[in-house]
């Protein structure tokens, strides 16, 4: 599978957001009718009633939110920028290509446009670096149904999850590093940092997902590189009458408020591009939150995004892949 002159498809898979205002509504009910994610009931049942009722009670406070970013999710537009940037760094023919899971291109599209260029091999990034069945799980399932209908004699690996890799370990010290230079000197060894991680329903965790444990590794691989630091893992992005995994980042906020903490670097964990979970969440809601309990110097470390460090790793967990494969 790994001739270096044959053609291969290197497809990053993602979450996906709505690029317009139109959009918001149709990709909430995507993202609610996945059981993957969120199963109100055993097999699935009442699931896109569920879906529909969700996503219009909550399209015109999030269109409101998209509205307040720009106009819609910048999800899509990152994820394509890396694909482009990380096929330029690897040998042999790459071809970019993006599959998202609630939103254009889906996986689907991906597959037709790979099938028409005449590829048949293609090597998957889920671009979670912590893995779930709720993201990268679903992503790889979606993908694999539509290549079944798609492009059936498609051959393509995945890339595992890569939450220890050592480049992508490095590259996300660095923006902590870039977000604690923004404080005094004399002041940021003792700015505590609030690592932020995308919630997942808690029925997940106890039935054994791997995503907290992998979080928390990640955190104390990037500790380990920053230098000794006081540090806290909280969880956004709740979303759906379930109990979610936690504790949540704003009783993490309220909690240093009352130590006297009057400054805070928060730093995305499990976010690799910018889009509403930094962009709103952070940006604009946990910053009025922190300014609110007194926390007034408030910053936000840079998402990794394409980061020529970042891209730099991605692409060598391309290539250790790639040579793992033809052993």
């Amino acid at each position: 599978m790994n001739e270096p002159d044959r053609p291969k498809a290197l497809v990053l898979l993602n979450m996906g957001g709505p690029i317009t205002l139109d959009e918001v509504e149709p990709y909430l009910q995507r993202l609610f009718s996945d059981k993957e994610l969120i199963s109100i009931l055993p097999g699935g049942l009442g699931q896109r009633l569920f879906a529909r009722w969700m996503s219009r009670l909550r399209a015109p406070s999030s269109m409101e939110k998209y509205r307040r970013i720009g106009g819609g999710s910048p999800l899509c537009i990152w994820t394509e920028k890396q694909a482009r940037a990380i096929c330029q760094k690897l040998p042999g023919c790459f071809t970019p290509f993006v599959a998202m899971r609630y939103s254009a291109p889906f996986a689907g599209d991906a597959l037709a446009s790979i099938r028409d260029a005449g590829i048949d091999e293609a090597v998957l990034l889920p671009m979670y670096p912590q893995y779930s069945s709720a993201t990268s799980g679903s992503s790889i399932k979606d993908f694999t149904r539509a290549a079944a209908l798609v492009h059936p004699t498609l051959k393509y690996s995945i890339v595992d999850s890569w939450y220890l890799a050592n480049g992508y370990l490095d590259a996300l010290a660095a923006t902590v590093v870039e977000g604690l230079a923004a404080f005094p000197e004399e002041q940021r060894s003792k700015v505590p940092i609030l690592f932020s991680a995308h919630s997942l329903p808690q029925r997940l965790v106890d039935r054994g997902d791997p995503y907290l444990n992998q979080t928390l590794r990640t955190v104390r691989g990037v500790v380990q590189r920053v230098g000794e630091c006081p540090w806290h893992l909280g969880f956004q992005s709740r979303s759906g009458p379930l109990k979610w995994l936690g504790p949540p980042v704003r009783e993490i906020m309220e909690r240093l408020a009352r130590q006297g903490h009057r400054a805070l670097l928060m730093v995305p964990v499990s976010f690799v591009s910018d889009h509403l979970e930094t962009l709103w969440d952070i940006d604009i809601e946990y910053r009025k939150i922190a300014r609110d309990l007194g926390i007034r110097h408030f910053v936000r470390s840079p998402a990794l995004n394409d980061r020529p460090d970042f891209i730099e790793a991605l692409a060598r967990l391309i290539i250790d892949h790639l040579e793992w494969m033809s052993r």
